[in-house]
Parts: structure tokens; sequence; C-alpha cells
């Protein structure tokens, strides 16, 4: 009314300022190098993980006896041991009941039963230490492994030769090598932890069936006696245990069986053997070439056991008499206690064939006595038929004598007995019912 007509303008263009301020965003930060790093950073971790795969806990057993827990991925055992990823499939759940000895150019990868292990000439990797059947392994490792390193060593210390430096190298690996050419005593470190694992495998299964052999008589010998549904029942379960058992040992004989028929492959097994051949062609390589005057090119350093075996000691592939010998023995243990599996099984099949007999024998009397009461009943049928035509309201002269009722049962009884007597007889003269 008395204001200035300019001031309504002024208070609108000031409120539009203030929502103009507040609604206004600030200016984005400048960007952050340490940001922009971490991200990478944490990129290449996940990638990593992707790769190695899960981490699993993994025991280490060196020459002297030391053990250590350790965490690997399979990307680290792959690196340590030299072999190829599908092998750690084969130490896999989904391989676990199966069993296999392979040979590699580096290692020797081991999966009898619970014992999944990669086997180097210097170190044993046992996977799952930890699980309650693979402990007493562990300790067998813990106990025999120092013991039979330390005669060794013992050995070697007394037959070492003091020599020249130019030849110290080559000297001590050629000792080396004689001792394994002339049949040393004591056996390499890789077949020292086989042995064990096949000592400890065919002891847990012989004490199995020998268990299941003690229980499985009994058992049977009651079934003999009394056929009902419990005993029946105690016998399938005993029968589905004996062939898994069966099955278990049958594939630990026939891998021990495949490496007895293959001397390649047991050669293959020789792991010091080769790393001693391998050093000893790395000390002739190098004395060679500190002692030429003009470089040679063409003699380069090799890369692998397998080259290092071609060029020295081809006379040792055939020599695998001492695995042989160490396979053979545990072929025939496994052997024996597939037999007693076996034997265990055919009692089970001798006592099925008594059950079936006496089942047999009772099914044929009730035959017999289901055909007595057939006869039974067809002699009774006349004696009813008789009684039927008398009982009808035909007028008949017999009906009017006296004392004829008596006469009419007793005859008809004793022709339904004759004739049931006589058919009797006849089932019996074709040999349809028992004497």
């Amino acid at each position: 009314m008395g204001k200035n007509p300019f001031s309504i303008h002024r208070t609108i263009s000031r409120r539009r300022n203030k929502k103009s301020l507040i609604i206004s965003p600030p200016p984005p930060p400048p960007p952050q190098e340490s940001a922009i790093e971490v991200a990478p950073m944490a990129a290449s971790t996940k990638v990593k993980k992707k790769m190695g795969g899960a981490l699993r806990l993994w025991m280490k057993f060196d020459k002297f006896g030391q053990s250590e827990l350790v965490e690997w991925d399979k990307t680290s055992i792959i690196k340590r041991v030299g072999i190829p990823p599908r092998d750690l499939r084969i130490l896999g759940p989904i391989f676990s009941q199966s069993s296999s000895i392979l040979a590699r150019e580096r290692a020797m990868v081991v999966n009898l039963e619970f014992i999944k292990a990669i086997v180097t000439a210097e170190e044993v990797l046992l996977l799952d230490p930890l699980r309650q059947e693979v402990l007493p392994f562990v300790d067998q490792l813990r106990q025999q492994l120092p013991l039979k390193i330390s005669s060794v060593t013992n050995k070697a210390s007394s037959g070492k030769v003091q020599d020249d430096e130019a030849h110290s190298t080559v000297g001590q690996w050629t000792h080396a090598a004689e001792a394994i050419e002339g049949g040393q005593q004591e056996l390499p470190f890789e077949f020292q932890v086989l042995e064990i694992a096949l000592e400890v495998v065919c002891s847990y299964l012989d004490s199995n069936v020998t268990e299941l052999e003690k229980n499985a008589y009994p058992v049977l010998d009651e079934l003999a006696r009394n056929v009902s549904t419990k005993n029946l029942e105690r016998v399938r379960s005993l029968k589905s245990n004996l062939t898994r058992m069966l099955a278990q040992v049958q594939k630990a004989r026939d891998e021990i069986e495949h490496l007895l028929d293959d001397n390649e492959d047991m050669a293959q097994l020789y792991l010091t053997r080769k790393l001693i051949q391998y050093q000893q062609s790395e000390a002739l390589l190098n004395s060679a070439a500190s002692n030429s005057i003009v470089p040679v090119p063409h003699l380069h350093r090799m890369s692998s056991y397998r080259s290092g075996s071609m060029m020295t000691g081809s006379h040792w592939d055939d020599d695998v008499e001492d695995l042989e010998m160490l396979l053979e023995a545990y072929f025939m243990q496994l052997d024996g206690t597939r037999n007693k599996i076996l034997s265990v099984r055919e009692y089970i099949d001798d006592t099925e064939d008594y059950v079936n007999i006496q089942l047999d024998n009772q099914r044929n009397e009730l035959i017999q006595l289901q055909l007595t009461l057939t006869i039974a009943s067809f002699a009774i049928a006349i004696d009813t038929l008789i009684a039927g035509i008398f009982g009808m309201n035909i007028p008949c002269k017999l009906y009017n004598t006296e004392g004829i009722f008596g006469y009419v049962i007793g005859g008809a009884t004793a022709l339904c007995f004759l004739i049931f007597l006589f058919i009797l007889g006849y089932a019996r003269w074709k040999k349809l019912l028992g004497s």
C-alpha cells in the first residue's frame, strides 16, 4: 500500500539467488593417486587367488626326518615339484577311491587309498596330514626316515675319499653312483617313502579284512541255522562291505602289477638316480667348460633330469631289481589279502546255496501238503455229492426203509476213503509225494 513497487521484485530476486546458492553442488575434489593405485592391486590379488586356487594343508618331510606344516595352492605345488596340473586332480576328492603311482620327471605322485603324496628325491609332500587315517603314515615317516638316513650318512662318510678341487664334485657323484650301481643295502629316499606308504596301506587293508573275516563267519552260521529278516539284513551289509574292500584291494594290486609288468615305468621311478645322473652331467660340463681355452658355443647346460640321464649312466635304465623286489613283496601281501576276501565271499556263496536249498525243500513240502489236501478235498467232495443227491425233495422208496441212513453214510464214507487212498498211492507211485 505505501511501499515501493520495486521492493517485491527485489525480494523475489534475493530468494532466487539464495536457492541457486543452496542447489549448486560443490566442485568435485581432485582425483587421488593412492585410490587409483590401490584398485589394480586389489584386482591383481583377486586374479592371483583365482589362478592359484584354494589353499590346502600339506606336510613337508625332508631327507633327515624334519617335518613342517604349510599351506600351498596348486600353483605353488606345481612350481615346487614340476608336475602337470592334471596330476593334482588325481590327488583330489574325485579320485579319492582310486590307486595310482605315477612317475614324473622330478617327482612321484602317490595316491594309495588315504595316502596322497608327492615324493621327490629330497622331500615328500603329504596332503591332508591331520586326517585320522593318515596319522599312522606320518608317525612311520617320523620314526623310520631319520634312522635310515643316519645309517646311509654313516656309510657314506666312512667311504668318502679326499681328492683335489678339480675333481671333487665329479668324484663325489661318481662315488654315489658306484654305491647305487653296486647294489647298496639302503633304498633311495623315494623308495623308502614308497615302502612306508605301501606298508601302511597293506596293513590297513589286511586289518580291515581280518576284522571283517572274524565277524563274517558267526553271522553266516547264524543265517544257516535260522533264516530270518534280521539275519538276511546282516548278511547283506556284510556282503556290501566285502565288495567295497575287494575293490580297494584289487585297485592297489592292479596298480603294483602294472608297474611290475613295465620296466620302463619302474626305471622312471628312480628319482635319486636321475638326480645323480643330471648332477654328474652338469659337473662334467662345468669342468669341460672351465678347462677349455676356446669357448664352445654348442656346450649348453642341461635343464632336465632326462637329458642328463641320456648322456651318462644309460646302463642303469634296466637295473630295476631293487624296486621290483620291493613291489613284489607288497604285491604278494595284497594278493594274500585278496585271497582272504575271496574265501569269505565263497563261504557267503556256499551259505546262500545252503539257504536256497533249505527254502526249496520247505517249498516242496508245502507243495506236497497242498497236493495231499487237494486229494482229500476231492474225496470229501464225492461224499458231499452223495449227501446232496439224497437231500433233494424227490420221492424215493429208500426214504421209507428203516435203518438205511447209517448204511448210506457208512458206505459213502468208505468209498470216499478208498478213493483218497487210491489217488494218494498213485501220486506216490509217480513220485509226486515223498515216501
